[in-house]
């Protein structure tokens, strides 16, 4: 799959370096796979779930909630929000 942007990943890593590894754990794998449907996605991550036209990944032990846009036919992964899982539950992400 192709990640849309990789810089989003980055930047959170930057402000929290202990979820770092998970970040580059998560990438590698979505990076290395081209995932064709919703189902076949979650056989890698078991506790992605869809809101709306988003997936949301828990990452880093629940640390880290990524949200995500996917075109599976495309091959394209677009990063919208990645948050400590406090800042996803305020819900300014739906804005």
């Amino acid at each position: 799959m192709h990640v849309i942007t990789k810089k989003r990943l980055e930047q959170f890593a930057k402000i929290h370096p202990n979820c770092r590894n998970a970040l580059e754990t998560w990438y590698r794998i979505v990076k290395n796979n081209n995932f064709n449907s919703f189902a076949e996605l979650k056989n890698y991550f078991p506790s992605a779930d869809m809101v709306g036209k988003f997936t949301m990944f828990d990452i880093g032990g629940n640390k880290v909630r990524l949200i995500a846009s996917i075109h599976f036919n495309r091959r394209k992964i677009y990063i919208r929000h990645v948050l400590t899982h406090k800042e996803y539950d305020k819900g300014k992400w739906k804005e």
